[in-house]
């Protein structure tokens, strides 16, 4: 498991480092690997090809298997991507609403836990966009856990002073931001299993490897149709498995309901003046 986990993490380095870097890694590996199958079968090429029809049902069954996983991956990936964005989306919405019921309590803990939230938002917002680096994601947590501490002991101080359904349905509003910023954080701290993502490359040279082989016995290596599939193989999986990381590549997260929240709040809540009685 540490093995798997420490290769896993040289490839993570690789992909954080550039995606278009990795996705030529593992296109070259793939292109070496059909080769070293193709030298293999040519050598062991018989002149009434018997061999070949065998070769063929288990070069077929390798390429459904890798498909059959790399759906599954897919599927696995796309699921944790919608699971990330539903929760910036609920977070958000959370904030709003227990930014208008502090607005609405007004001064002077009411107007100090709305501006608290402001900035918690914010730093939401940012965490969300953070890349990789550990200890610029611990410092935000760090700073998310202090502001929460800070909102908290305001809003018990209104239920106590002012023991009423309208300060209720405050704690219980910023009771659900803090919900919602627990799901977030673990769903972006999500990781794929270092099992499935080397099921995968490996299926993916075996495949490589078996279908070189197969050409190897017909002695004709059809580098242009192979090539064009192993380019094809390493688009899939390249993007499945940017899908699938919170804080890799170019399938990221928005942050667009945040910059929708926070729009909302740059100013206070007007308060009409009170309708004048109908006759």
């Amino acid at each position: 498991m540490q093995r798997g986990a420490t290769g896993l993490s040289y490839l993570t380095e690789i992909a954080t480092w550039s995606v278009l870097g990795f996705a030529v890694l593992l296109f070259v590996l793939q292109i070496l690997a059909r080769e070293i199958g193709y030298w293999a079968g040519a050598r062991f090429r018989e002149p009434d090809d018997r061999a070949e029809g065998g070769v063929g049902i288990v070069v077929g069954g390798l390429l459904a298997l890798l498909a059959f996983v790399l759906a599954l991956t897919l599927s696995f990936a796309t699921s944790r991507f919608a699971e990330r964005r539903l929760g910036t989306l609920t977070e958000a919405n959370a904030i709003g609403t227990a930014w208008l019921r502090a607005e609405a309590l007004g001064r002077p803990r009411g107007d100090e836990i709305a501006r608290l939230l402001k900035q918690y938002t914010e730093l939401r917002r940012d965490y969300v966009l953070a890349g990789r680096d550990a200890t610029e994601l611990a410092a935000m947590n760090r700073r998310a856990s202090a502001l929460q501490n800070e909102i908290w002991g305001h809003v018990t101080a209104l239920t106590r002073e002012q023991p009423n359904p309208i300060t209720a349905q405050l704690a219980a509003s910023v009771n659900d931001v803090f919900d919602a910023s627990t799901a977030e954080r673990f769903a972006f701290a999500f990781r794929f299993p270092p099992q499935i993502v080397w099921l995968l490359l490996g299926l993916a040279m075996l495949g490589m490897a078996a279908l070189g082989y197969q050409l190897g016995l017909r002695g004709r290596p059809l580098r242009v149709i192979a090539t064009l599939l192993t380019a094809a193989w390493t688009l899939v999986i390249v993007d499945t498995l940017d899908l699938g990381a919170a804080r890799i590549g170019s399938f990221r997260t928005t942050v667009q309901v945040y910059d929708w929240t926070l729009s909302g709040m740059q100013s206070a809540i007007p308060i009409p003046p009170a309708p004048a009685p109908s006759h």
